[in-house]
């Protein structure tokens, strides 16, 4: 069989973009059900996701020249679609770019303290990733893609390092706990690590319009991240008890990610390190794209000139709104990813395909080399699943759903029963 780079250049761009710092989050948001029926949600989302990235497919092959993911909406939904889309993406970014902040906040406090023992105020650690990374978006794409290049290197021996340290700790009892009345606490979480339908229209240019080319690069290239997931879900999970220190329900209720977790409860210093530098790879790259992705669109949507003032306020633009959400809430990087996956990747990558595909097809009658399977079917069912994530996250965040703190003391009333079995698990 001849060696198609082209295909799995593809295919790696679908893997580098879904990847990213959300699986850091991905044991704390789904831990409380436990492992099996992560696999079950895992799962479940990756094929969501993936069919409405064939969606998003079919509605990209209508247009006659390359575009958007706004021009698309405004294509097939009109005016109204448009502004919907545009307003739910620069909302995705401004999320997912104040949960990276958060992140990389604490993860710099942490290293500080571990390696000079000093203790510093909690908004010390925004500042270097503003003056250094934030420097290279400010700079441009070349700037970007080089240093990220360097930081995937460092992201992809940290994480092979991190499996082999963690795989001897893992206990299979853990692995066996089971509540799949905790699954929604992940629900809204696991929809970031499975977003990359925006570099659709990209690679629609890089493949030509070759359907089967891009079918494979977007089924292969999806696939190979929920393999990443599950394996890290299996490793975390069968080591971070549900309850006491370090364990998941205090990793939700802080805010904390699964790879900090894991290292502190082993207490190797190699595995710490390995950990914390994980977790800083995770999150720069990730960071990197989409507040590159957020200047960028504030340049076109705002219409700023490439001049010094125009991109010193594209910087404040981008960059000030996250630090001050940032500074103002200590549990803000699982709060911003679990906003950015309800609202902004359920709508944007999940309503919306649905419903693009549905006016395009039944209404406008595009003509189309590519049409994506299930029918009327499987769009509805797709728009009803995208309006359940919705409306589970505004009960979550309006009180008519149990929160963070809700689950804190229904877990702390149990414990006091319950002491021998939380004892087994905290040890």
């Amino acid at each position: 069989m001849r060696f198609n780079s082209r295909l799995v250049g593809g295919i790696l761009l679908v893997s580098g973009t879904t990847i990213g710092a959300g699986m850091l989050a991905l044991p704390v948001s789904t831990g409380m059900a436990g492992f099996v029926p992560s696999l079950f949600l895992l799962i479940g989302y990756w094929i969501f996701m993936t069919f409405t990235a064939f969606l998003m497919l079919e509605v990209n092959l209508w247009m006659d020249r390359p575009t958007n993911l706004v021009s698309m909406a405004g294509a097939t939904l009109g005016k109204g679609g448009a502004a919907v889309s545009w307003i739910t993406y620069l909302f995705l970014l401004y999320s997912l770019t104040t949960a990276y902040i958060a992140g990389c906040d604490a993860i710099i406090q942490d290293l500080i303290s571990a390696t000079t023992g000093w203790i510093l105020p909690s908004w010390i650690g925004t500042f270097p990733l503003m003056l250094l990374f934030a420097f290279f978006v400010y700079k441009g794409t070349r700037s970007v893609d080089l240093v990220n290049r360097l930081l995937m290197i460092g992201l992809a021996i940290s994480y092979v390092m991190m499996l082999i340290f963690v795989a001897p700790y893992v206990k299979p009892y853990l692995l066996k706990q089971q509540e799949f009345r905790y699954l929604w606490l992940g629900i809204s979480v696991v929809a970031t690590s499975f977003g990359f339908h925006i570099i659709i229209p990209s690679l629609t240019v890089y493949f030509n319009r070759d359907i089967r080319q891009l079918k494979k690069a977007i089924f292969i290239g999806s696939l190979i991240p929920l393999v990443v997931y599950i394996l890290w879900e299996f490793l975390a999970l069968g080591i971070i008890p549900k309850q006491g220190p370090n364990s998941i329900l205090d990793g939700y209720i802080q805010g904390a990610n699964g790879a900090s977790l894991l290292s502190n409860l082993l207490g190797s210093y190699t595995l710490a390190m390995t950990a914390r530098f994980f977790s800083l790879f995770a999150i720069i790259t990730s960071f990197l794209g989409v507040s590159l992705s957020l200047m960028d669109f504030l340049e076109d949507g705002l219409r700023v000139g490439k001049t010094r003032s125009g991109r010193l306020l594209l910087f404040a633009l981008t960059f000030f709104p996250p630090v001050l959400f940032t500074l103002t809430n200590p549990r803000v990087f699982l709060s911003a990813l679990e906003y950015a996956g309800a609202f902004g990747v359920v709508v944007l990558l999940g309503l919306l395909p649905a419903l693009m595909v549905w006016r395009g097809r039944y209404h406008k009658s595009f003509a189309t080399t590519y049409t994506a399977p299930g029918g009327k079917i499987a769009l509805a069912l797709t728009i009803a699943v995208s309006l359940a994530v919705i409306g589970v996250e505004i009960a979550i965040k309006t009180g008519f759903a149990p929160s963070a703190w809700n689950l804190s003391m229904q877990n702390t009333t149990r414990n006091s029963s319950a002491a021998p079995y939380d004892s087994e698990l905290t040890s």
